[in-house]
């Protein structure tokens, strides 16, 4: 049965147990990591978390698409997603 995923308050109580230091410390420090990475991959560029993977933006070129409501097929405007490669020290160690 799966879990419930992390909350932001579980994973700042964690970090700042995992580095000794009290929340406020530890909250400023992941907001700061999430603006960075957020800051980087919207220009463009990528940023490789060790161990975990790699953030980066990818461009989708214009295709036909369906609505699966009514059937209809419409063109859709190439548009840019966020995308994410998991590293393989992480997909060994959920394996294990």
């Amino acid at each position: 049965m799966a879990t419930k995923p992390m909350t932001k308050t579980q994973l700042v109580a964690a970090l700042a147990e995992e580095m000794d230091t009290d929340k406020k410390s530890a909250g400023a420090a992941l907001d700061a990591v999430c603006n960075l990475i957020t800051r980087e991959v919207s220009a463009g560029g990528a940023v490789t978390l060790p161990g975990v993977g790699k953030i980066y933006c990818r461009e989708r070129p214009e295709r036909m698409v369906r609505n699966p409501a009514t059937g209809e097929q419409f063109k859709k405007d190439a548009d840019k997603v966020v995308k994410m490669t998991i590293a393989k020290a992480l997909k060994d160690s959920v394996n294990e």
